[in-house]
């Protein structure tokens, strides 16, 4: 069985928290309020998309040259309207915590969502106590699939980022958690997502997730 590692660094949205419910009801809202229909094609191109990229790819998505920050903003109201009626853990979400937390792993959460959403999601799931950091998109220079969210978890946790292990669910995190040199573990939230992670898994309850972090069978 691998060695415990020095941290477990969690993604949040579709892979910690079911918040991908969240996105796409806000993505339909705002692609009606456009006049255009979302589709499954444009959930999986906007899936793990930073503030900055998601802005780029709305704006040709929805036909608005030079409007990519409005409809971001529009995006992130409807989003935290949507958080606020609640969002649910994955499954095995908690159990996994509760797991690695029994083992003495340092935990954290690195989110390409801005900080406000980051917070309201966390704590509506009652998972805000859970980690020892967490880092939003909007308090690093480059998130993800730059390193800078992954870098900057480790080092508020005191452990190289060598040292430490990445959960995702998107290739966007997966490359970024790469880019920090960390071993990862791929959850893909869309099955047709295909992750270039260490260990690819079904869900976080398969024992692939378990067995990779070193874990007994407290679960």
């Amino acid at each position: 069985m691998p060695d415990l590692p020095a941290a477990a660094v969690f993604d949040n949205d579709g892979l910690l928290l079911d918040t991908e419910e969240a996105w796409t009801r806000a993505e339909v809202r705002l692609f009606e309020a456009h006049g255009s229909t979302f589709t499954p094609a444009h959930k999986r191109e906007l899936i793990g998309s930073s503030h900055v990229v998601a802005a780029g790819k709305l704006a040709v998505m929805l036909d608005q040259p030079g409007q990519g920050e409005a409809l971001v903003d529009e995006l992130d109201a409807l989003v935290m309207e949507e958080g606020r009626a609640g969002v649910v853990p994955r499954p095995g979400a908690v159990a996994l915590l509760d797991a690695l937390d029994g083992a003495g792993v340092p935990l954290a959460v690195a989110s390409n969502s801005r900080r406000a959403f980051l917070d309201l999601v966390l704590g509506g799931a009652g998972l805000a106590d859970r980690f020892a950091v967490t880092v939003a998109g909007d308090e690093v220079a480059a998130p993800k699939p730059a390193p800078d969210l992954y870098l900057e978890a480790c080092r508020q946790l005191g452990v190289p980022a060598t040292d430490a292990v990445a959960l995702e669910d998107s290739p966007t995190g997966v490359a970024a958690a790469r880019a920090a040199g960390m071993v990862v573990l791929g959850v893909p939230y869309l099955e047709e997502l295909e992750l270039d992670a260490h260990v690819v898994a079904s869900s976080l309850a398969d024992p692939a997730i378990h067995v990779a972090l070193g874990l007994d069978d407290r679960r």
